[in-house]
């Protein structure tokens, strides 16, 4: 009966462990997918600055021809 209850203790410190685990895999995920989503929103904002200025110098291309 001894046995049984240390391989069931055994048993049951696994799973708990790999349930573990998953969860900080999870909240890990989570926070470089918002990492990312930061990342990805500098970068269009960057693309927007870069063409309102494009669009700034081709205006005054035209208007000096």
């Amino acid at each position: 009966m001894a046995v049984e209850d240390m391989v069931i203790r055994i048993t049951l410190a696994v799973i708990v462990g790999t349930l573990a685990a998953i969860v900080y895999s999870i909240r890990v995920l989570i926070l470089m997918e918002r990492r990312v989503a930061r990342i990805e929103e500098h970068l269009d904002n960057i693309a927007h600055k870069i063409l309102n200025e494009e669009q700034t110098i081709e205006k005054a291309m035209r208007r000096k021809r």
